[in-house]
């Protein structure tokens, strides 16, 4: 299955000296040629050091042994468990809804983010709005997915210095009425401050490169499932709002799962997306 999701890398400091992880040979023997998450145990009972996923567990995991740089990881891992998904994006969400429950030691991606915001034009300036305030899932017209305030302001930045965008119009910077902005005199701006050109024209250009990032509204009047098969297992993966409740072998069975965070969440959106809206997996209205 073709996706754009990206996908993230273990981040901590390389060890010094590599050594074939001898302990793990009774785990390694028993791993799957399948789609699945894999998750490194150390010490710990609750917290596990790394979870990942592929669609060929075995493969992964052992070229995890073969990297000198995850020594580390290697050195304090005890043991390798794994849980077999029936494809690639049971496999996607399994491992976000995991690192952010299980907090993983060294995965420091796809966890929660409390500050996750969006951009929202409100009198044609672009502001900063909270997935914690609104509901991302049913608000139309919103641009942009941003770990932070900061990140947002500075796509704003961006866009306005890509395409010549006023930052008095665009509530960057304070303008003086009818005067022009610093910029305009160094012909960053094209002049919407100052009759140089038309509001309407500086606003169109900024909702051609908006519309870029739109966020899409969930499609569905409720919860849908999504089938997926791997040789003789068949798994339902139970969205609702772009947020993932679980997967189940049976749709009878869907009313065991727990309700819906309350929060959107920004994983399952960019996992689902691609998926769902161009019609790469089958699709179950429940």
């Amino acid at each position: 299955m073709s996706r754009r999701v990206s996908t993230h890398r273990l981040e901590f400091e390389p060890a010094a000296i590599y050594q074939y992880p001898e302990h793990l040979r009774d785990s390694l023997a028993t791993l799957p040629k399948c789609p699945g998450v894999y998750i490194f145990h150390g010490d710990s009972d609750v917290m596990p050091l790394y979870i990942g996923k592929s669609i060929n567990i075995r493969s992964r995991v052992m070229s995890h042994l073969r990297n000198a740089d995850e020594a580390r990881l290697l050195r304090q891992a005890r043991q390798i468990t794994y849980i077999a998904t029936a494809g690639e994006v049971g496999a996607l969400l399994l491992e976000a809804q995991m690192i952010k429950k299980l907090q993983p030691l060294h995965n420091k991606r796809l966890r929660h983010n409390r500050q996750l915001c969006s951009l929202q034009l409100q009198q044609g300036k672009p502001q900063v709005v909270y997935a914690k305030e609104i509901d991302f899932s049913h608000q139309p017209n919103l641009y942009g997915l941003f770990s932070n305030r900061r990140a947002a302001l500075q796509a704003v930045i961006g866009i306005a210095d890509k395409h010549q965008l006023c930052y008095g119009l665009l509530g960057i910077e304070s303008v003086s009425a009818g005067r022009g902005c610093f910029r305009s005199a160094l012909k960053r701006c094209a002049g919407a401050c100052c009759g140089k050109e038309s509001i309407d024209a500086h606003q169109q250009r900024l909702l051609a490169e908006l519309h870029s990032l739109q966020l899409v509204c969930w499609p569905y009047s409720g919860a849908i499932a999504l089938a997926e098969q791997f040789g003789n297992m068949k798994q339902y993966h139970i969205v609702r709002n772009w947020f993932y409740l679980g997967s189940v072998t049976d749709l009878a069975e869907v009313g065991t799962l727990k309700s819906a965070s309350q929060n959107f969440d920004s994983d399952g959106y960019k996992i689902l997306c691609g998926p769902i809206l161009q019609g790469q997996i089958e699709i179950i209205e429940l």
